[in-house]
């Protein structure tokens, strides 16, 4: 379960504040999968990090059960100054589990080669966000929050991605970010509409889906 109470989060602008949230309150049961929908700008990714506890908000505050991934495909998830080894087993450390086959899984789905062994800094964007989308899928979570990430590497590489999510969430939940909703349709079960600082939920999924696309047209 994930409940935001009253929370508002604002960025100054030129013409003012831009709202993601104003003095929002809902709940998100446990059991199911959230598509957040928006546009570029609509304050998914941030919803996602103040969901992680990563961003505070400006007021208000997000009441959650369960255990959190942060949100996959965010970049600081990973220390630049640390190998991709060593922040596998720092996080490992950290929640508690069995690091060796934190790595072991890690480093094969990954497929950063040498650069496993090289510091974060050196890494692309993709591979930044392979590891972080690799260490994530190794760790058992309640609820994981998704920003696009499985859009990253070629064809067979965004294929496993799929299938490992897919597996995932057999047992666990999600908050996902895309703007693909072939992967809205696979993975969720509601959905949510950002747009102009409001937060449109839907218990019909295609209402979302048709909200957003109305928008977007």
């Amino acid at each position: 379960m994930v409940r935001l109470e009253n929370l508002t989060k604002f960025f100054p602008t030129p013409t003012g504040r831009k709202y993601v949230t104003n003095d929002l309150t809902l709940t998100f049961p446990g059991d199911v999968s959230v598509a957040l929908l928006g546009g570029n700008g609509a304050g998914k990714s941030t919803l996602l990090k103040m969901i992680a506890g990563t961003l505070m908000p400006d007021s208000g505050r997000v009441i959650s059960e369960g255990a959190i991934s942060w949100p996959v495909g965010f970049a600081g998830s990973a220390h630049r100054d640390l190998t991709g080894l060593q922040n596998v087993r720092f996080v490992g450390r950290v929640y508690g589990v069995d690091t060796d086959a934190l790595v072991e899984f890690v480093e094969d789905f990954a497929e950063l080669g040498a650069h496993f062994n090289m510091p974060v800094r050196q890494y692309s964007s993709g591979m930044k966000s392979r590891l972080a989308f690799g260490i994530s899928m190794g760790i058992y979570f309640d609820t994981y929050l998704v920003d696009e990430v499985t859009a990253v590497g070629d064809a067979r590489f965004k294929r496993k991605s799929r299938e490992v999510f897919q597996e995932r969430m057999q047992h666990s939940s999600a908050f996902l970010v895309t703007h693909d909703m072939k992967q809205v349709r696979q993975f969720c079960d509601v959905g949510c509409v950002l747009n102009d600082g409001k937060i449109h939920y839907f218990e019909d999924l295609e209402e979302a889906i048709n909200l957003h696309e109305t928008l977007m047209a």
